[in-house]
């Protein structure tokens, strides 16, 4: 019977599985809704829509993303709409479940994946593509869109990675770019309205429904031509799709005061990498850096108000128990009245339990005031800022506007303010970097432990230095550069290490950690890739990849190796994809999936960086054109609103 939970046949199962808590649900405010919610129409018509949600890896990574748990709470507030959450099993429950031949289930009901309407993934990074074709083979759901059946759900992707589907396009459905909250309910409008109008047309009728919408991709509705030298020459709607558009738009949505989402924020049964209660102060970013995809395609800026943002804290405080709440965006200390919001809620939640934390930290937007805010209640961990490029040079070319001074200024003022740890965070192989603008990161953490000693009068000031590895992204200005290859990405890491390591002066003071090339040459395959690298994620999966984000996971042999053999007849391999310079004409992979951006501004902005010049924040500065408000029909939205937090009673 569709629906019916399969618990009873998994239960068995547990005890022989690590971390079996988390395939067992009920976390604090989840939902389980009856099947039939949305009942029959006079002609005996079941009208529910069902909604999958997948976050693509580990249930204590996925359960707390804010992304799947928004949008599993929008949709369940509709009446005729149900969601449940699933997400990756691990290897070990893997093999029992297909010993024991079970479905890939959700952990609200224990529902069967394969019975629902829509299979919603987000991916926030592609490297759990391959954990998506683990999901679908457990649920019985066709690898390749083109085999699904008119009862398999609708596969439909979401997430940053979404702004680039083409290497997963044979094996989703349909993918919607941007925010999701006004999207979700309007295709369950569509497939509410296909339902009672007795599906007509079938699994294809709903499909170009959802396409001609404008803002649902169908990668089968498209068809990609190919010039001799590997090329894309053009993406261009199938001739048999009338209404179907040339470009894809992102969803945007304006007034995040209207959308006060999650209002019950999840509570994990289990350990999960986020132990907090979580509220988006503002999205978007228009600071400019331009490695950042997700400061690109979250454009505009919309800040949610100062007390929209003290209401939402209240709720889920009080729908929760959690004792930490962080603030999050882009950039979160940004927000137009930052400094009222700490000191509004510190005031509130004073003498309590709850603290207060800002992710990631920008270094000219960082201030003592606001940090002792953050503190108030007593818990005073390092600070993280992230100038990520190691010299001034390599800081303009990606604009970010912080100089070495600044960062200096600043950590001084964190160390002689009581703070005895900081942590920057950099990244390597950024276009037309030099081994020496690498090592330059070395310099640096050694002023700021000289400058911590001297304002402290302290020696256990201690600076932890993290690197990651430069991917090019759609979308940004970067989307045409060469990526460092891994060799070249760990040598100039080797370099860096045994600059810090070898003045005995710092000793344990620097930390360093760092990730070496071949993880980030994958992700940059599948970053900037084609419908042809699809073959490549089925082979790696088929060879026994799985959660490809985690280091003991990874193989970057078995990924070398199936993509030699994927493209063999292709004229095309990873470097071609990876560490090869697009020209300004090339038609991208993603250029029919509008982000709002224009790409001759896109390009203008790629030349201001191998010239090294600097471009202002457009939220204070007259427009510089980027495309993305006159095209969204969107505008940005700042404050200051001029109110303040009223202290609450707190019992």
């Amino acid at each position: 019977m569709p629906g019916a939970s399969i618990f009873y046949d998994l239960e068995p199962l547990l005890e022989q599985v690590s971390k079996p808590i988390q395939y067992v649900g009920g976390e604090l405010n989840s939902t389980v809704k009856d099947w039939q919610c949305g009942g029959y129409d006079a002609d005996g018509r079941e009208l529910t829509v069902r909604w999958a949600l997948m976050y693509p890896d580990a249930y204590e990574v996925g359960v707390p993303n804010q992304g799947v748990m928004i949008l599993y709470e929008v949709l369940n507030e509709r009446a005729d709409a149900l969601a449940e959450r699933t997400y990756s099993v691990w290897p070990d429950m893997e093999a029992a479940m297909r010993a024991a031949e079970l479905s890939q289930f959700t952990v609200d009901a224990h529902r069967p994946v394969g019975d629902f309407d829509v299979f919603g993934l987000s991916f926030s990074t592609e490297l759990g593509y391959t954990n998506m074709l683990t999901a679908l083979d457990l649920a019985g759901i066709p690898l390749h869109a083109a085999d699904r059946g008119e009862d398999d759900p609708i596969v439909l992707a979401g997430g940053h990675a979404a702004f680039n589907p083409e290497p997963v396009a044979d094996f989703i459905d349909a993918a919607v770019v941007g925010d999701g909250e006004e999207a979700v309910l309007a295709i369950t409008d569509h497939i509410a309205a296909w339902k009672r109008q007795g599906r007509p047309g079938g699994r294809r009728e709903l499909l170009l429904r959802l396409a001609r919408t404008g803002g649902v991709y169908v990668p089968a509705f498209y068809d990609v031509d190919y010039l001799p030298d590997g090329r894309i020459q053009r993406v261009a709607p199938a001739a048999d799709t009338v209404g179907v558009p040339w470009r894809v738009s992102k969803h945007t949505v304006m007034d995040l005061d209207a959308w006060p989402y999650p209002k019950q924020p999840l509570v994990p049964l289990a350990e999960s990498v986020h132990e907090r209660m979580s509220v988006e102060i503002f999205r978007g970013c228009t600071r400019g850096c331009r490695f950042c995809q997700a400061g690109m395609i979250t454009r505009p800026v919309r800040e949610r108000s100062i007390t929209g943002i003290g209401e939402m804290v209240k709720k889920g405080l009080e729908a929760t128990g959690f004792e930490e709440v962080g603030l999050l965006s882009l950039s979160s200390a940004d927000h137009s009245e930052i400094a009222d919001i700490a000191k509004g809620l510190a005031d509130r939640y004073e003498g309590t339990q709850t603290g207060l934390s800002l992710p990631s930290t920008r270094v000219d937007a960082f201030n003592i005031d606001l940090a002792n805010e953050l503190t108030r209640g007593g818990r005073r961990s390092g600070l993280t800022f992230a100038p990520e490029g190691g010299s001034e040079r390599i800081r303009k070319v990606i604009n970010k506007m912080v100089s070495e001074d600044d960062l200096i200024k600043t950590v001084a003022a964190a160390y002689g303010a009581g703070w005895r740890q900081v942590k920057l965070y950099f990244m390597c192989g950024l276009p037309t970097e030099t081994d020496e603008d690498v090592l330059q990161i070395a310099d640096l953490a050694k002023r700021v432990i000289d400058v911590g000693r001297e304002v402290s009068s302290r020696r256990d000031i201690r600076c932890t230095v993290s690197i990651g590895g430069f991917v090019p992204k759609p979308h940004t200005p970067f989307q045409w550069c060469a990526q460092l290859d891994p060799e070249q990405t760990d040598a100039r890491l080797a370099k860096l290490r045994e600059a810090i390591r070898s003045d005995k002066r710092y000793g344990a003071a620097i930390g360093i950690r760092y990730h070496d090339g071949e993880p980030g040459l994958v992700e940059g395959l599948l970053s900037r890739g084609d419908r042809r690298v699809g073959r490549v994620i089925e082979a790696v999966w088929r060879d026994g990849g799985r959660f490809d984000g985690w280091s003991e996971h990874f193989s970057y042999e078995r990924w070398m190796r199936c993509a030699e053999a994927a493209f063999d007849d292709t004229g095309v391999d990873v470097a071609w994809y990876t560490t090869r310079e697009r020209t300004e004409h090339e038609v991208l992979p993603w250029d029919h999936l509008d982000s709002g951006l224009d790409k001759d501004w896109l390009w203008a902005d790629w030349q201001d960086a191998l010239d090294e010049t600097e471009v202002d924040d457009c939220r204070w500065t007259p427009c510089f054109d980027c495309g993305v408000c006159p095209q969204m029909n969107t505008d940005i939205q700042v404050g200051p609103t001029g109110k303040k937090l009223l202290p609450l009673t707190v019992v």
